[in-house]
């Protein structure tokens, strides 16, 4: 038994050194590690109003949804990774961040150039535009037995005309769809077609035929955007502002280890031990799950570090609490963990509904915060609820006859 938790407590320590070790580089890669927002690399921030057309019709929601997927499209183009573009209906604005971008100007541009949908031929000569087509909708066929999600295009009399002299005369070869300048499609003709109607299919998902119906509608909306606002975040100025939250990491880490050593001596050492694995579960999360690194997601990370710290306190004084009743160590580790459970996960339980209602509720920055603040709550309940208990129980089974001035016992009834 003393064997066994001496073998189990080695293999737990490399193991954790191991992990932390190859977790370096791949996790604080630039490229390809966790990707940094825009308050942290340095980018632009833009605000495009829509502005109505010349006939002065309103604009109406689904214009924005229009404009978006243009200019979602346009942001892909510009090669910029983990952008942000939310849409404000209520005062017909887009709101975009682009991270790493360097020239506002040049994004400017390209952003607010309307948006140009044609059909070419075979050689690339523009046959006809999107202002012929109609509409544009996804949808499911399953007349050949087999579920496909397909895209149905429904053109103008003119458009029709146009599209059924094409598809004559280029039956068995590709006609082009480009959004401004790049294909975004090149499906077959199988036949001619002469309704006036015509149908894309083999999509993977019903979602990404509504995507691409999306970008048809697009490219036949003049949309005029206007820019109300637009400031760049300089590299330098992100780089400092990294620094500093790092610095603010590393002091609140020390901190928080010296605290919980001078408290709580043997169990405190674990619970800094369990705060490793704590770390590093989280930035795994973060990274898998393909999470932006900003202010606020790095204040979420500070702030669930600190509630992992509260979790093993509880659990500890619970601890205490037996020991001074005379219980012995094995036992009285079992009841500190047994009998806090409840506690902790009631109070950690209503910190997620609160995180969640933020993170589906507010904006970018704070939905960030909202969702590193979950991702810690749910890592530190398992580090303190699982992975300190089994080193706990581990040590306590080496020795059983620890002196408790090691748990922070000052005195023994």
């Amino acid at each position: 038994m003393k064997r066994g938790n001496i073998l189990k407590l080695a293999i737990a320590v490399i193991l954790v050194a191991v992990v932390v070790f190859m977790s370096i580089n791949p996790l604080t890669d630039p490229e390809k590690g966790i990707p940094l927002g825009l308050d942290l690399r340095g980018g632009v921030h833009l605000v495009l109003q829509a502005e109505p057309g010349q006939d002065g019709a309103a604009i109406t929601n689904e214009d924005m949804d229009k404009a978006r997927a243009v200019i979602d499209n346009r942001v892909n183009g510009l090669g910029v990774s983990e952008p942000y573009i939310q849409t404000d209906y209520d005062k017909k604005r887009i709101i975009i961040d682009l991270a790493g971008v360097s020239d506002p100007d040049q994004a400017v541009k390209v952003l607010k150039t309307t948006a140009k949908l044609t059909f070419r031929d075979p050689q690339g000569n523009i046959v006809l535009d999107g202002s012929e087509l109609k509409d544009a909708r996804a949808g499911t066929d399953t007349s050949t037995g087999v579920q496909d999600f397909v895209v149905s295009l429904d053109f103008t009399a003119a458009g029709a005309e146009k599209f059924a002299d094409l598809t004559t005369q280029y039956v068995g070869q590709r006609i082009g769809i480009y959004l401004d300048e790049q294909m975004i499609q090149n499906p077959g003709v199988e036949e001619p077609i002469t309704s006036g109607k015509a149908q894309i299919s083999h999509y993977s998902s019903l979602e990404e035929a509504a995507q691409f119906a999306v970008m048809f509608r697009s490219g036949a909306l003049p949309v005029s955007m206007s820019i109300v606002e637009k400031y760049q975040v300089g590299a330098s100025l992100g780089a400092d502002s990294l620094q500093k939250s790092l610095n603010a990491c590393i002091i609140a880490i020390i901190f928080i280890f010296l605290f919980m050593l001078f408290l709580y001596r043997l169990p405190g050492l674990v619970a800094d031990f369990s705060l490793v694995v704590f770390s590093v579960i989280v930035l795994w999360i973060l990274y898998a799950v393909g999470s932006v690194l900003t202010l606020p997601g790095i204040a979420g990370f500070v702030l669930s570090l600190g509630m992992a710290v509260d979790l093993n306190i509880i659990v500890y004084e619970r601890i205490k609490e037996e020991l001074k009743l005379g219980k012995s160590l094995r036992a009285a580790v079992d009841a500190g963990f047994s009998r806090a459970f409840m506690t902790v996960f009631d109070s950690n339980i209503t910190t997620i509904f609160g995180a969640a209602a933020l993170f589906l509720l507010g904006s970018s920055s704070i939905r960030g915060f909202a969702l590193t603040l979950i991702i810690g709550i749910v890592a530190s309940l398992f580090t303190a609820i699982t992975f300190t208990r089994w080193i706990m129980r581990w040590i306590v089974g080496i020795n059983p006859r620890l002196n408790k001035w090691l748990f922070g016992v000052k005195e023994v009834k």
